[in-house]
C-alpha cells in the first residue's frame, strides 16, 4: 500500500522490495537454513551496501534519521521474503536499545559501527521459563566491589551465535517490575553460546552463558535505571515486528490466490469452489485488520504518543493471531503440495509462530491491552 506515504518512504520501501525479490529467493533461503542459519552476503548487502541496518539510527551516529514507520515499511518487505539475516535483531532491537538507554558517547561508539552494517547485534534477556516481561528477564546484576557482575543464561536469543555485540537486560538483585533493570552492552566472541535447532529454522535462536565482571563503561545510562528505556524499546520493537508479520500474510495470501488460479481438480480452477473463495476472503480480512492494526502502532511509537504502547501491545496481539490463521489457511488451501518439505507454505507458518512469541506471547499483549482500557474507565 501507498496511501499516506511520502514519496521518500515509497522509494525506501520499493528498493527494500527490489533488492530483496531479486536476491533474497527461496532457493537462497533454502541454502542458508541448511547452512548457518543465516546468509552473510545478502546481509552485508543489504545492511552495509545499501545502508538498510543505519535506517533508524541518527545521523550524528552515521545513519539516516529516519523512525519507526520507514523500518515497519522495510520489516514488511523482509516479512515477505523470511530473508534471513539479523536486520530486526541489530538495526530495531539493539539500535533501539542502545539510542534509548546509552549515553552520548556509547551511542557514537556502539552505534556506529551498527550503520556502517560491519556489526551484528542483538537483544539478551530471556528467563528458561519464558514469563512475561519484565519478569521474564533472566540475567542478574550484582555489585561487585568498585564493579559489577554480570550472571545467570539469557534463553532464546535471536542471532545469538552469529553476533558480534550483546545488549544484555539484567535485573539488579533484590528488584521488581520494571525497577532496578539495566542494559549492558558486551562483545559477543568471548562468551558461551549454545546454538539451537528451533522451529523456525529462519530466526536462529542461541542460549547465552554470563558469569563475568562489568564495568560502569559497559553499562548503558545509570546501573538499574534503564527500565523506561526497555519499555520504548520493546514498544517499538512490537510494532515493527507486526509490520514483518504483516509482509509474510500478505505474501502468503498473494500465493494462495495465484495457486487457486491454477490448480485445477475436478474438471474446475479450484478458486472457483465457493469454499475456497470464502476462506481467502476471510484471510484477506485478517490481512487488512492487520496491516491497519500495525500501520496505527508504527505511527504511535513514530509519535511517542501517550497510547504507544497499548497500541503496539494490540497489534502485536492481533497479527500474531492473524498470522497463524493465515499460514495455516494457505497450507490447507495448497493441499497436498502445502504439507510437502519442499514447498514453503510451512516456512512462513513456522515463522508465524516463531514471531508469535519472539518478544513476549500474544496472551500477554492481550493482558496488557486489557489493563489500559480498564485503567482509563
Amino acid at each position: 500500500m501507498s496511501a499516506g506515504l511520502t514519496d521518500d518512504q515509497i522509494f525506501i520501501r520499493d528498493s527494500a522490495r527490489n533488492f530483496l525479490r531479486d536476491q533474497a529467493d527461496f532457493d537462497r533461503l533454502r541454502k542458508a537454513v541448511d547452512g548457518a542459519g543465516w546468509d552473510r552476503e545478502l546481509w552485508a548487502s543489504f545492511a552495509g551496501e545499501l545502508g538498510f541496518a543505519g535506517i533508524g539510527i541518527s545521523e550524528a551516529n552515521g545513519g539516516a534519521g529516519l523512525g519507526p514507520v520507514e523500518l515497519s515499511l522495510i520489516a514488511q518487505e523482509l516479512g515477505s521474503t523470511l530473508a534471513p539475516i539479523p536486520w530486526f535483531e541489530t538495526a530495531v532491537l539493539a539500535a533501539t536499545a542502545i539510542a534509548e538507554a546509552g549515553t552520548e558517547a556509547q551511542q557514537a561508539t556502539l552505534l556506529a559501527p551498527i550503520a556502517r552494517g560491519e556489526a551484528i547485534a542483538t537483544l539478551a534477556m530471556r528467563d528458561a521459563a519464558g514469563q512475561p516481561l519484565p519478569d521474564g528477564i533472566g540475567p542478574v546484576l550484582t555489585k561487585d566491589g568498585a564493579g559489577w557482575r554480570l550472571t545467570g543464561r539469557a534463553h532464546f536469543v535471536p542471532f545469538g551465535e552469529a553476533a558480534d555485540l550483546l545488549v544484555v537486560a539484567a535485573r539488579t538483585a533484590g528488584s521488581t517490575g520494571w525497577d532496578g533493570i539495566s542494559l549492558i552492552a558486551l562483545p559477543a566472541a568471548n562468551l558461551k553460546r549454545e546454538g539451537l535447532t528451533s522451529l523456525d529454522l529462519t530466526r536462529p535462536l542461541a542460549h547465552v552463558d554470563l558469569d563475568l565482571a562489568v564495568d560502569d563503561d559497559a553499562i548503558l545510562g545509570e546501573a538499574g535505571q534503564a527500565g523506561p528505556a526497555l519499555r520504548r524499546t520493546l514498544a517499538i520493537a512490537s510494532a515493527i515486528l507486526a509490520s514483518e508479520q504483516v509482509g509474510g500474510m500478505a505474501r502468503t495470501l498473494d500465493e494462495t490466490v495465484e495457486y487457486s488460479k491454477q490448480r485445477v481438480q475436478f474438471g474446475r480452477l479450484i478458486g472457483s469452489f465457493q469454499a475456497m473463495k470464502h476462506r481467502m476472503a476471510d484471510m484477506k480480512l485478517w490481512l487488512e485488520a492487520a496491516r491497519s492494526a500495525a500501520a496505527m502502532a508504527a505511527d504511535a511509537v513514530e509519535r511517542n504518543g501517550d497510547d504507544m504502547e497499548t497500541l503496539a501491545s494490540s497489534a502485536r496481539a492481533y497479527c500474531s493471531d492473524a498470522y497463524l490463521r493465515i499460514t495455516a489457511d494457505g497450507i490447507q488451501l495448497h493441499g497436498g503440495i502445502g504439507f510437502t518439505w519442499e514447498h514453503h507454505a510451512h516456512l512462513f507458518f513456522k515463522r508465524a509462530r516463531g514471531t508469535a512469541s519472539l518478544l513476549d506471547s500474544p496472551a500477554h499483549q492481550r493482558e496488557l491491552v486489557a489493563r489500559a482500557i480498564i485503567d482509563t474507565e
